[in-house]
């Protein structure tokens, strides 16, 4: 029998998040690299408990836009990444699944709809 293949980013984004409260079992080390294949540029955290990317948009107003429309992206999937504008014109987006203390697929889903974005500088 043959191991599962890692998720792509279609099926990923294709993915709805799922509640939780808590009683859901983290990804393991290698099922947290795997996803990280179909991610752009995602890196996890010291202690593996979340992933984050940083963007460079090019202005402040650029910034508050894109923090917007993950906001939105966020809300329709019940799952609230922690979002930093700082230097007024770099976002950094954290994703962890606060109710179990690290990585779910949740995360991973969240992550790949971020990406489809794009390029937050010229949105």
């Amino acid at each position: 029998m043959s191991a599962p293949s890692a998720p792509t980013a279609e099926t990923l984004r294709a993915g709805h998040c799922q509640p939780c409260e808590g009683g859901v079992p983290t990804l393991s080390r290698q099922e947290i690299a795997d996803r990280l294949t179909a991610l752009n540029d995602w890196k996890t955290s010291d202690d593996g408990a979340a992933i984050h990317r940083t963007w460079n948009v090019g202005s402040f107003s650029k910034g508050l836009a894109f923090c917007n429309r993950v906001g939105e992206i966020a809300e329709a999937e019940g799952h609230h990444p922690d979002l930093h504008l700082t230097g007024y014109r770099n976002v950094k987006i954290v994703l962890t699944t606060h109710a179990v203390g690290g990585l779910t697929e949740n995360d991973f889903i969240l992550a790949a709809k971020i990406d489809a974005l794009g390029d937050p500088r010229t949105a």
